[in-house]
């Protein structure tokens, strides 16, 4: 099945949000991602957890398809680019590089993003503490000061827990949405999930699969 988009309107600006935990932003041909997470997986292993090699290269992989289905010529990450450490999961982002070396690469430092700063100057990555595209400021985290631009960040991985027959439940990642700020959900698959509430003030976009879906 396709993977779904659902397209909103924030600040006169058209943007679409992906079943891929991402959003593009058709204007600035731009595309953010929050919470990569890259070689969280090899960090579990050098400490002797069996978390299976294939993550990273799957994100990875996902990535490419995004950049093939949208080219986009920018690429900010809202933070939590690499997990930790240097590991091998940091070569298998070095040849994906390779292949997308006309891609502007952006990262708005997150808490996790630890790796000195001569990796990043290799892979020709900008790196800041925030971004402002057009009307949006870009973070990791929540912003400590009030600002009059609309403010997108990650940090929090966001989840939201939907109720069915019979007393199931399931918590899905989500796109979360309030009057002046949005929270995006996790990019990596190796990541987990902070459950906030469904209330009046929020717009909230779910992620299930391929599938997207407002709440």
């Amino acid at each position: 099945m396709p993977n779904q988009t659902y397209p909103i309107n924030i600040a006169n600006e058209d943007l679409i949000l992906l079943s891929e935990k991402g959003i593009l932003l058709p204007q600035h041909k731009t595309l953010l991602l929050a919470d990569v997470h890259l070689g969280k997986g090899g960090h579990f292993r050098k400490s002797g957890i069996p978390i299976p090699k294939q993550l990273a290269q799957e994100d990875l992989a996902t990535l490419s398809d995004l950049i093939d289905k949208y080219q986009p010529e920018t690429i900010i990450f809202l933070g939590d680019l690499f997990h930790s450490d240097f590991n091998q999961d940091w070569e298998w982002f070095k040849l994906w590089r390779e292949l997308h070396q006309n891609i502007k690469l952006i990262l708005v430092k997150g808490n996790h993003d630890i790796l000195p700063e001569h990796f990043y100057k290799q892979l020709n990555i900008l790196v800041i503490n925030e971004y402002v595209l057009g009307p949006f400021l870009l973070l990791h985290d929540l912003p400590k000061e009030k600002s009059n631009k609309f403010t997108i960040y990650g940090h929090l991985h966001p989840g939201i827990t939907i109720s069915g027959r019979g007393k199931q439940k399931i918590s899905l990642p989500c796109f979360y949405f309030r009057e002046t700020e949005a929270i995006l959900p996790a990019f990596g698959k190796f990541t987990g999930k902070y459950t906030l509430k469904n209330n009046d003030n929020a717009q909230i976009f779910a992620v299930g699969g391929s599938k997207i879906f407002k709440i």
